[in-house]
């Protein structure tokens, strides 16, 4: 088995303690315009709770049938922070052990997570904006209203954004990190012995 360069641990070990961040900042936006908003409204998700403007939008969102937005409907925010704190555990394990194929591993988990992040986001802003009140005060007939996974999308008067927020970007940042030292392990110090 490769081992690890000295300095590839320790910037493994690094960019896993920068996980911790993600307790602390906003991973996911979500802002919205319309006439009678110029000012915008924005929803942040954090790892275990929203905050902005939920009420104002889960008000207006509910006269198109929407459910009422709520932590509770999130079962995500109860597990979310040892989902983290367990991918940023094995990051500094694999820093300590300092053998390549933990790195390979850890790279992979940083990309089965995100992508498992993303698929579930996908999933609650489908059913979100498909699963609608037949008896609200406003049905347009054949129309949904599930926001953007990533992107800007066009709701009724509503423009929305959907996008990473801080957390996610510093996510980002590991991701790339980690990737460029694998690469560098892999096809610089590839064929040096260890």
């Amino acid at each position: 088995m490769k081992k690890l360069r000295t300095s590839t641990r320790i910037i493994i070990a690094v960019a896993s303690l920068a996980m911790i961040s993600a307790l602390y900042v906003p991973l996911w936006q979500i802002l919205m315009w319309a006439p009678q908003y110029p000012e915008g409204l924005e929803m942040k998700i954090w790892i275990d709770n929203i905050s902005g403007d939920v009420k104002i939008i889960s008000a207006l969102n509910h006269y198109i049938g929407m459910k009422h937005i709520e932590v509770s409907m999130f079962p995500e925010f109860g597990y979310m922070k040892y989902i983290v704190l367990t991918l940023m555990g094995i990051g500094l394990l694999t820093a300590l052990i300092g053998r390549r194929i933990g790195l390979v591993l850890f790279a992979g988990l940083i990309v089965i997570t995100g992508i498992a992040a993303l698929v579930d986001f996908y999933l609650w802003g489908y059913d979100y904006g498909h699963n609608l009140d037949p008896t609200a005060p406003i049905v347009v007939p054949g129309m949904s209203y599930q926001p953007p996974l990533i992107g800007t999308k066009q709701l009724l008067n509503f423009t929305a954004f959907s996008g990473p927020d801080i957390g996610s970007w510093i996510f980002v940042v590991i991701g790339v990190t980690i990737f460029v030292v694998l690469g560098l392990e892999i096809f610089k110090y590839g064929k040096a012995k260890g």
